[in-house]
C-alpha cells in the first residue's frame, strides 16, 4: 500500500515546486509580502493531495486489498460476539479485527448489530433465555437465518444501555477506531425494520421513539471523543453530537419525494451539521459496478447523481466494495478515483510567514479547506526544525485545531516557538499527527509535502 500514501509518479508536484517550497522565508525585517502585501508572508503553491489521506474516500470490508487506494476498513459484529452475559463482555473478536486493520495502517468503522438478514441471530443468549419475545421473517433472503427483537423489551433496553457503556470506557478515543456507527436497531443495525414498520396491513416491529432516544442517549454519554453516526437524521437526534450515514447513496439521496436522505435531513434542520459531524455512509451496492462507467449506464431507478449527492450531503468517506473486489479497471478506475478524491477534506497550506523574535519563533500559517467537508478530528498540529542533514532537531505541539476549517473560509493560525532555539540554517516544517502510529499521514495539498522529511509539509528554511 506504501505507493498510494504519496500519490501516482503523474500526480508528484514538478520539481520546479519543490525548489519553491524549500525556498528561505523572509528575513525579519524585510519587506516581502505575501498575498493580502502584508510583510513576512510568502505563498507556498499548491498541488494535488494524494488519493488516499486519512478517514476519507472509499473504503472496503475488512481485508488487505491493493486494488485502490484508501485509509480506513469497514466491518459489522454481531452483538453476540461480545455480549455473553448481562454484564460480561469478550472482547476478543473486536480486538482482533481492529488489530488486523490497524497493522495495515488503516483505521477503522464499524457497527454491531442484533438482526443482518440472512446471518445468524446477533441476539445474546441470556436474552432469548429470559424469554426475549422475537419475530421471524423471510424478507431480503432472510428465510428464517434471523429473526427481529422486540425492541422495547426491558431487559434488552438495559442490556443495551450496558453494552453501550461498556464500549465507550474501552473504545472511546482507541485510535485504532475511525467512526462507530449505533447501528443495534433495526435489519442490519439500520434503524428500521421496513417493510414492518406499521404501514397499513403491517405490524410495526421498530423501536418506540422513547427506545430509540434511549440509545442515542445512552451513546452520547458513552463516547465523547471517537465521532458517532445514526442512519436517519431526526429532530430527535439534532442535539446529539453524532454525525448521519446514507446507506444508499446516489440512490435515494438528493431532495424530492419527501423521504430521501436529503429530504430527512431538510425536515429535521440538520442539512448543515456536517460543519460540526460527518456525514458518510454507503454507496447503494447496485450501482457500485456501474456508476463510474464512461459512459453510465446503470439500469433501473435512483438518483445516479454521485457528485450531486456529495455536494449536497458533503460526504466524508463512503464503503464501495467494488472498487477493491473486483475493481475497476480503464476508464471506471480514473473516474472512480476521482469520485473518492472528491470526498471529505482537502487541506491546503497557502502562505506560511516565520520570524525569530526575543520570545523564540513566531510562525503562522494561513490554511484552506478545498473539500466539502472539514477534517473530523483535532489531531495535534505539529511544527518542527530539520537540519541541513534532513534530521528533525526540535518538534513542537500547536493548539491548532483543524475541525474548525471549513470549506472556503480559511483561517490563519499562529502560534510562539519558545526560545532555545537550534543555532544555524534549518528548515521549517508542518504535519497533523495520526494518532495510529503506522497510520496513513495527512498529507497538505501543497508543494513541499514530504520534500525533506516524509509526512511533513515543507514550510521554508530559516
Amino acid at each position: 500500500m506504501a505507493h498510494f500514501l504519496t500519490g501516482r509518479p503523474a500526480r508528484m508536484a514538478s520539481a520546479a515546486l519543490l525548489a519553491a517550497a524549500v525556498a528561505a522565508l523572509p528575513a525579519p525585517g524585510s519587506a516581502a509580502t505575501g498575498p493580502t502585501g502584508q510583510p513576512g508572508w510568502r505563498e507556498l503553491a499548491a498541488a494535488e493531495a494524494p488519493d488516499a489521506n486519512p478517514l476519507k474516500g472509499f473504503i472496503p470490508y475488512a481485508g488487505a486489498y491493493t486494488t485502490f487506494p484508501h485509509s480506513m476498513e469497514w466491518f459489522y459484529l454481531p452483538l453476540n460476539a461480545v455480549m455473553t452475559g448481562p454484564r460480561r463482555f469478550d472482547w476478543r473478536a473486536l480486538e482482533e479485527r481492529l488489530d488486523a486493520i490497524a497493522a495495515r495502517g488503516h483505521q477503522a468503522a464499524f457497527r454491531f448489530y442484533l438482526d443482518y438478514p440472512g446471518k445468524p441471530s446477533g441476539i445474546p443468549r441470556f436474552l432469548l433465555d429470559q424469554g426475549l419475545v422475537t419475530h421471524p421473517y423471510d424478507d431480503f433472503g432472510n428465510d428464517g437465518a434471523s429473526v427481529s427483537p422486540d425492541y422495547d423489551d426491558p431487559d434488552l433496553a438495559a442490556a443495551l444501555d450496558r453494552f453501550i457503556a461498556a464500549l465507550g470506557r474501552r473504545y472511546d478515543g482507541d485510535p485504532r477506531v475511525g467512526f462507530v456507527q449505533l447501528g443495534l436497531l433495526g435489519f442490519w443495525g439500520e434503524w428500521h425494520t421496513w417493510p414492518h414498520n406499521g404501514d397499513p396491513g403491517t405490524e410495526n416491529w421498530f423501536a418506540s421513539p422513547a427506545g430509540q432516544r434511549r440509545v442515542l442517549d445512552a451513546y452520547d454519554r458513552a463516547f465523547d471523543r471517537t465521532r458517532l453516526m445514526v442512519r436517519y437524521p431526526g429532530a430527535d437526534n439534532k442535539a446529539h453530537d453524532l454525525g448521519y450515514h446514507d446507506d444508499s447513496f446516489a440512490y435515494s439521496t438528493l431532495p424530492g419525494p419527501g423521504w430521501h436522505f436529503m429530504d430527512l435531513m431538510l425536515q429535521a434542520g440538520t442539512a448543515d451539521k456536517w460543519k460540526t459531524d460527518t456525514v458518510a455512509g454507503e454507496l447503494r451496492p447496485e450501482l457500485q459496478g456501474c456508476l463510474f462507467d464512461v459512459p453510465m449506464d446503470c439500469p433501473g431507478d435512483g438518483d445516479k447523481d454521485f457528485a450531486g449527492s456529495v455536494a449536497q450531503t458533503h460526504a466524508t468517506w463512503l464503503l464501495n466494495h467494488h472498487a477493491f473486489s473486483p475493481g475497476y479497471t480503464g476508464a471506471a478506475y480514473e473516474e472512480a478515483l476521482k469520485a473518492a478524491r472528491s470526498l471529505g477534506y482537502e487541506l491546503r497550506v497557502s502562505a506560511v510567514r516565520a520570524e525569530r523574535t526575543r520570545r523564540g519563533l513566531d510562525v503562522a500559517v494561513r490554511i484552506a479547506d478545498d473539500g466539502v467537508a472539514p477534517f473530523a478530528y483535532d489531531w495535534p498540529v505539529q511544527v518542527a526544525l530539520a537540519g541541513r542533514d534532513g534530521r528533525i532537531a526540535r518538534i513542537w505541539t500547536t493548539s491548532w485545531k483543524l475541525t474548525g476549517i471549513l470549506p472556503g473560509e480559511p483561517v490563519e493560525l499562529a502560534t510562539t516557538v519558545p526560545g532555545g532555539l537550534p543555532q544555524g540554517e534549518h528548515t521549517l516544517l508542518l504535519r497533523a499527527v495520526n494518532p495510529l502510529p503506522n497510520g496513513v499521514p495527512l498529507r497538505f495539498a501543497t508543494a513541499g509535502q514530504d520534500a525533506t522529511v516524509p509526512g511533513w509539509l515543507t514550510l521554508g528554511r530559516i
